[in-house]
């Protein structure tokens, strides 16, 4: 069946290629160079005819050829980082100079509720346009711009199919809470990026589906702007804490219609394998252990006669398929672009597919002698997903390799499990096989999602400058699925009534927003002065409903303790603001920028329901005076100030600050005689809520030098967050736990940002472009109780790791960073081998404890991240490189920990286990949980992309193709001993590699 997609795929690439192949009449050749102000050519430049479709590219001597019908008037000449110019067509030839770099200065930015010139930019704001995103096999938007950005980090939580990442703009700004920034997609402020319970999820859940922002298709992004400083992201105001994600969708420009059909076929690999015993080491070592202890021979009589590599069982080369399409031009006065994809990616972990459709439409009609201007925009598409059971990757490292994945028998579905051999029966506690966790369980998901605004703008004849503009915009989301295992699988066979597994889920995600406001700008040359003001109001309601279904054994019995509720109570929060902002310009040179912003929440009490989110900013433009204007090597000094005030409520359950009681869940039954039944159970609650508060300021500088030749900006910032949301502990009784969540805390980042952008070279066949970026971010706990700051103070134990008494591996703890490392420290003898249970005795009172004698040791977050990017151009071709590093993060690595101990092989409930390797270097017998042994250093340096491209030219009239290839996850530089250091929560033990992906595609525009 695959191979027939391809087949048709490569059927479907033909049939763009025929197409570029139409007859044409009357049409006239045109020829030409493009220059910048130097004379020196510039290459990649695109040419159009203004209302016909068609189109070309200059190579890299500045020159093109198109041809064009005899009615052409004008061509449309456009190129990143210059001013885009309509020339007449007067002749044969044609030669054009395009103002060298001016698009630095006039370039339009979309920024909270509007959109304003770069150059008049005075918050920290970085923006990535479709030139710069990564390219290859891009699944979701957060992948476009990863190593992209000053401040901004993107890790990817997994190498599962739609995976979604972790993404911090300028640290964290919560213990407890949301950290994931506020995301908006053509002005709709997505739903909260948390679970409705409360629970501190990066994003919402949506049924049936891995990642929520799999539902855009990256292919119909235009732009991604990050709002970073609070002057720039308060507008967002009790939303903002953690950043602001602007995302603009592609858009009609008018004209003919014009297509754009491209595709990508893309082979996965796994990139490193967790390092564990082969067969051959794996009998060596038991029969080592057993000559020392013959009480011990039972475990080498336990062992098989095959050589199995269990991960090369369940990990497989993974095929992906990209194809997208799309249509822009105009329906009278109504530009629009239609667009179609198709997403069918396959896991390298077997089982694992992700499917995806999506559809774009987009209409910008302009009316009443553009007055009325409106934009509608809608974003639909529809999944379905296989999930693999992941638990198989941590099975098929633990597996005995001595052991054939198949047995003898039928028993099992004839796959090898583990049997007690006094009783015969499957061995309850055992590792299941790999192979039957993921062919035996059949887990499908489906999901529709629809996300669409109408940005209605009306200039007000009544006075000039004022416009009056609504937004009404809607994401709506739909999933279910279904999960079986069938009677014969081992791990669905102790259920009662009878073995087997059936379940079903779904969820409906309803979100609406309303937004109304006037904004007028009034340009008063007199005073050389410029007033740009703002009034909305904003109306958010966020409905959530969750279904419970039984679940139910392989004849369709409901299973002990399960009871269906269908559906259950639905989560419904909503919010209301008020938004004022002022922009006052004065003479090109000074500018002014404050705002405030008013959210009043359901999720607090009456009294502490409203917060209010101030900020200003200001900026200079230096090069715009007098005795630097005619500066030949200065092209831009800017010098920016600002402060803000912004907030987050996203910790919080929906109204928790009432007394209630909930029904609950399906695994918290009591019985009554033969029934069993739900129980209501009250909820802790707390009428003191309010929101975290982050409070910062920021200094910056944008410059360019030589003509722009080089630019880039420097920024310095300090977050000072307070009411942090934190676990305490409250006397019995006064409430219905003894410990709740409560506003104590603060916290503070301080750091540090370079963003650096150059041209090396440009010459006329060559030209080299490349930008760095650099991040210092430093994060402290400040407070965490009542009382005064206490630097000895042990906060909450978080960071849960495998094994262990406690569970947990990190601590909060004023003076020190969030999530610090909590471990022994290790003893070592004179060969220096680690030596087991040899702990140093800090407190100096002759016993070792894991409390008490362990230190704070190490942080997961690194505290410099940086970006490269670079791109050369030689005539038709193009390479990009782009590398990502972080230095100073250190990982838990919890797989070597938890394997590399003999008790872990020869298990004392009478079964075998693969271990780590590192067992050879630890010779530990018991596993040592707490030492600082295994905290790693995790510093990196990643190739994540090299992309060769070559521009084929004209294939037909008016068609041009672009072949490409590109390799993702090249190579990674790093100390560390796992399969792959990037670990953003600090602790290794979900192992989902992530591919290499090698990648070929075409695209073709006619």
């Amino acid at each position: 069946m695959r191979k027939k997609r391809l087949l048709v795929k490569a059927g479907v690439l033909c049939m763009l290629v025929l197409l570029a192949f139409p007859a044409f009449s009357q049409q006239r050749l045109i020829s030409g160079k493009v220059s910048d102000s130097t004379g020196a050519p510039i290459s990649g430049v695109t040419i159009t005819p203004q209302g016909a479709a068609g189109g070309t590219t200059t190579g890299s001597d500045g020159t093109f050829h198109l041809s064009v019908s005899s009615g052409t008037r004008f061509l449309i000449i456009s190129s990143v980082g210059y001013a885009t110019q309509r020339v007449p067509v007067s002749g044969a030839t044609i030669q054009v100079t395009l103002a060298s770099a001016s698009s630095l200065q006039t370039e339009v930015v979309v920024i909270g509720y509007g959109t304003q010139q770069k150059r008049d930019l005075t918050g920290a704001i970085s923006v990535v346009g479709t030139k710069d995103f990564q390219k290859g096999a891009i699944t979701t938007p957060d992948q476009l711009i990863a190593g992209k950005m000053a401040g901004v980090q993107v890790t990817s939580n997994s190498g599962a199919p739609g995976a979604s990442s972790t993404i911090r703009i300028r640290g964290i700004s919560s213990l407890n809470s949301n950290n994931a920034p506020l995301i908006v997609i053509d002005g709709v402020e997505m739903p909260s990026s948390v679970n409705s319970n409360g629970t501190s999820d990066d994003r919402s859940t949506v049924a049936g589906i891995a990642n929520p922002l799999d539902l855009l298709n990256p292919d119909d992004i235009e732009t991604v702007t990050v709002l970073k400083d609070a002057s720039a992201a308060a507008i967002y105001g009790s939303r903002a804490s953690a950043g602001v994600i602007l995302v603009t969708t592609k858009k009609g420009r008018g004209g003919k219609p014009v297509f754009n059909a491209n595709t990508t076929l893309t082979a996965g690999t796994v990139a490193k394998k967790v390092s564990v015993l082969t067969a051959g080491q794996f009998r060596s070592y038991i029969n080592a252990q057993v000559a020392q202890n013959p009480a011990d021979s039972v475990y080498a009589n336990m062992m098989g006669s095959a050589n199995t590599d269990w991960q090369n069982q369940i990990f497989q080369t993974a095929i992906t398929t990209n194809d997208n399409i799309s249509m822009s031009g105009a329906a009278g006065k109504t530009p629009y672009r239609l667009s179609l994809g198709y997403h069918d990616e396959q896991g390298i972990l077997k089982t694992d597919n992700l499917q995806r459709g999506t559809v774009g439409v987009h209409l910008t009609p302009r009316l009443l002698d553009d007055n009325l201007k409106i934009e509608l925009n809608l974003n639909g598409a529809v999944t379905k997903s296989r999930f693999a059971n992941q638990g198989a990757i941590g099975a098929a490292i633990a597996f005995d390799p001595t052991q054939s994945p198949y047995s003898k028998s039928n028993q099992f579905g004839g796959y090898y499990e583990w049997l007690n051999r006094s009783t015969g029966l499957l061995s309850a506690l055992a590792t299941r096989n790999p192979l039957a966790l993921l062919e035996q369980d059949n887990n499908i998901g489906y999901s529709a999602n629809s996300v669409g605004n109408l940005h209605v703008d009306y200039a007000l004849p009544v006075l000039p400058g004022l416009h009056a503009i609504a937004n009404l915009a809607y994401d709506i989301s739909n999933g279910h699925g279904t999960r079986t295992q069938p009677a014969n699988s081992a791990q669905a066979i102790n259920n009662s009534p009878g073995p087997g597994y059936q379940s079903k889920y779904k969820q409906n995600n309803t979100y609406v927003l309303e937004e109304y406001s006037l904004n007028y700008i009034k340009d008063v040359p007199s005073i050389k002065s410029n007033f740009n003001v703002l009034g909305l109001y904003s109306y958010a309601n966020n409905l959530i409903t969750p279904y419970n279904y039984a679940s139910l054994d392989a004849k369709g019995d409901t299973i002990t303790g399960s009871k269906p509720v269908y559906p259950t109570s639905p989560y419904e929060n909503t919010l209301i603001s008020y938004v004022g902002r002022f922009i006052y310009t004065y003479d090109q040179r000074y500018i002014l920028t404050a705002s405030i912003r008013a959210d009043g929440s359901s999720r607090f009490a009456p009294q502490n329901r409203w917060g209010t989110f101030p900020a200003v900013s200001v900026a200079w433009h230096i090069s715009r005076e007098e005795f630097l204007r005619n500066s030949n090597w200065l092209s831009d000094l800017k010098i920016r100030g600002s402060y803000g005030v912004t907030g987050n409520q996203d910790g919080l359950a929906d109204y928790a600050y009432i007394p209630s009681y909930s029904l609950s869940g399906n695994n918290s039954l009591y019985q009554l005689g033969p029934s069993f039944y739900n129980m209501y159970t009250p909820a802790a609650y707390n009428p003191a809520f309010k929101w975290e508060q982050t409070t910062s300021t920021n200094v910056g500088v944008d410059f360019g030098l030589f003509n722009n030749r080089i630019n880039g900006s420097v920024d310095y910032y300090n977050k000072s967050i307070s009411n942090l949301f934190n676990s305490v502990f409250i006397p019995v009784g006064s409430n219905f736990t003894n410990q709740m969540t409560v506003n104590i805390g603060t916290m503070k980042d301080q750091g540090f940002e370079l963003n650096l952008n150059a041209t090396p070279v440009r010459g006329r066949k060559f030209s080299w472009d490349l930008n760095f970026n650099f991040t210092y971010n430093k994060n402290t706990i400040t407070k965490l109780t009542n009382g005064n700051k206490n630097s000895n103070f042990l906060g909450d134990q978080v960071g849960v790791i495998g094994g262990g008494t406690g569970n947990t591996i990190q601590i909060q703890t004023v003076g020190y960073g969030a999530n610090s490392f909590f471990v022994l420290q290790q003893i070592y003898d004179k060969s220096g081998q680690p030596i087991e249970g040899g702990y140093a005795d800090l407190n100096r009172n002759g016993v070792i404890n894991s409390l008490t004698d362990a230190y704070h040791y190490k942080s997961p977050f690194p505290p410099v991240a940086m970006g490269f990017s670079s791109t050369f151009n030689y005539d038709r071709w193009s390479l990009t490189l782009v590398a990502r590093s972080n230095i100073g993060n250190y990982v838990y690595n919890n797989v070597e920990s938890g394997m590399g101990a003999t008790q872990y092989i020869m298990n004392p409930l009478m079964y075998l286990q693969n271990a780590s390797t590192s067992i050879y270097k630890t010779h530990f017998y018991s596993p040592q949980y707490f030492s600082d042994y295994y905290v790693e250093n995790a510093s990196f340096v990643k190739l994540d992309n090299v992309g060769l491209t070559y521009n084929v030219g004209k294939i037909g009239h008016g068609a041009n193709l672009r072949v490409s290839a590109y390799c993702q996850n090249v190579f990674v530089i790093t100390k560390y001993d796992g399969i792959d250091p990037e670990v953003y929560n600090g602790i290794d033990n979900n192992i989902y590699p992530r591919p290499r992906n090698f990648t070929l595609g075409a695209s073709i525009n006619f």
